[in-house]
């Protein structure tokens, strides 16, 4: 049998073990040592499933993951998303659609904090949510502008999935958590911009809250300097050149620590429940990663990536029809799986294709992960809907589709202008220290 037919049957090997729900991580790791055992033979699959497994833990690059995680889940068990969306609400809320606005704001300091797109919509469904409603904000609206607001977790460093996407590509942690910031602002600009449009146009769909005084706005503003002030000198110190990634990463783990118990935020319960969350969740990645760098070297022996980039380069389209190919894609995936299974799944095959192409690795980064993060927000599936949707009991499906679908329209829109503008995320990694 050809090394083509093995590849072929490896694919429908691993949906097949997919759609039966079996792990991402799990189901790669099994299809890719079986493949290398059928081409190589069964010893050197097993010795490869050992070495790769031991060099994947103890790798000090790859450390960079369970601290950033251990900082959010310190973060988020602190009670501090309630404390920002004050904060926003002190500011914006008594302006038409400000709660929206509020929860935008919100959402994107929780999420350069904490890192990931589903927490930071689910946390949210919980805090903002409530509150819109309080205030006749339709269902609608609340839902989607929290489903929007989440995806900014994946852009804004730190970015699990982009720390991922370096470690898989073999670029620079530090550069690509950069390469996020400009964009993960530009996403709120727009999102608010998208927000005060939708009150231009329908002045009464949205109310107005209550007005706050300064003193009132400077008492909320107290409850979340601290963890602004830590998040600026993590990537401060990020950028400058001052710390690694994975300093960086321990340095913010810590600085949530220390802060979270002098706010007396933090007890023995609930530091052991941030330990519990971020062991889980960071042993799930580290499975993940190890089930993709093995399906990785049977796709090298195979040499699927070389054979696809010579397909797709031979299409006439252009480079830029490939790239527009490749989106496509992942939006299609974006139904079916979550960012993280999709980058690991599908990088390892595209990154040489991209190459090939002559695109620069760290604006690809950026732009694969907003593409990603628009199918878990886009109809008929997507993974923060229902994120959404477990958490908010009483709303639809549908209803939860109408209110992201003007937020699907920026996005798209800012898609366009960062391929049109790829200095928008290479100009912070093009000075750093």
């Amino acid at each position: 049998m050809s090394n083509d037919w093995i590849a072929f049957i490896a694919f429908v090997a691993l949906f097949v073990l997919m759609l039966l729900r079996v792990p991402v991580g799990m189901a790669m790791g099994l299809v890719g040592v079986t493949g290398y055992s059928v081409i190589v033979g069964p010893g050197p699959a097993l010795k490869l499933v050992g070495q790769t497994s031991l060099r994947t833990v103890t790798d000090y690059t790859f450390g960079v993951i369970p601290m950033f995680m251990l900082m959010g889940a310190f973060v988020s068990v602190s009670g501090l998303s309630k404390e920002m969306f004050k904060a926003a609400d002190a500011f914006l809320g008594h302006l038409r659609g400000g709660l929206g606005i509020a929860t935008v704001v919100a959402c994107g300091g929780f999420a350069a904090i904490c890192g990931s797109s589903v927490a930071t919509a689910a946390t949210f469904s919980t805090v903002a949510y409530p509150e819109m409603r309080r205030f006749g904000y339709p269902q609608s609206f609340s839902t989607g502008v929290i489903a929007a607001g989440g995806t900014l977790g994946a852009m804004l460093p730190p970015s699990t999935v982009l720390a991922v996407y370096a470690i898989l590509t073999q670029q620079d942690i530090g550069k690509l958590f950069m390469a996020g910031v400009l964009p993960g602002l530009l996403a709120m600009a727009m999102y608010v911009l998208t927000i005060a449009l939708i009150v231009r146009i329908r002045p009464r769909f949205l109310p107005a809250g209550t007005s706050r005084t300064w003193r009132e706005r400077a008492e909320a503003m107290k409850l979340v300097w601290a963890p602004l002030v830590l998040f600026v000198f993590v990537i401060g110190g990020l950028y400058g050149g001052f710390f690694t990634p994975t300093e960086a990463g321990g340095v913010g783990a810590s600085g949530a620590f220390i802060l979270g118990v002098l706010r007396k935020k933090l007890n023995r319960a609930n530091t052991r429940e941030a330990l519990l969350q971020a062991t889980r969740t960071a042993a799930a990645v580290f499975t993940v990663l190890i089930g993709a760098l093995l399906f990785g070297y049977f796709l090298t022996i195979t040499q699927t990536p070389q054979k696809l980039t010579e397909f797709l380069t031979g299409l006439g389209v252009g480079r830029y029809g490939v790239l527009a190919l490749i989106m496509l894609m992942y939006l299609v995936l974006g139904c079916l799986m979550d960012a993280m299974a999709m980058i690991i799944l599908t990088v390892p095959i595209i990154f040489p294709v991209v190459t090939a192409l002559g695109f620069d690795p760290i604006w690809f980064g950026v732009i694969i992960v907003m593409t990603v993060e628009l199918g878990l927000i886009h109809p008929p599936v997507g993974m923060n809907v229902f994120v959404i949707k477990s958490v908010v009991k009483d709303v639809s499906f549908t209803t939860v589709f109408k209110g992201v679908l003007p937020f699907v329209a920026t996005d798209i829109v800012r898609l366009v202008i960062l391929i049109a503008f790829p200095i928008i995320a290479l100009w912070l990694p093009q000075r750093m220290g």
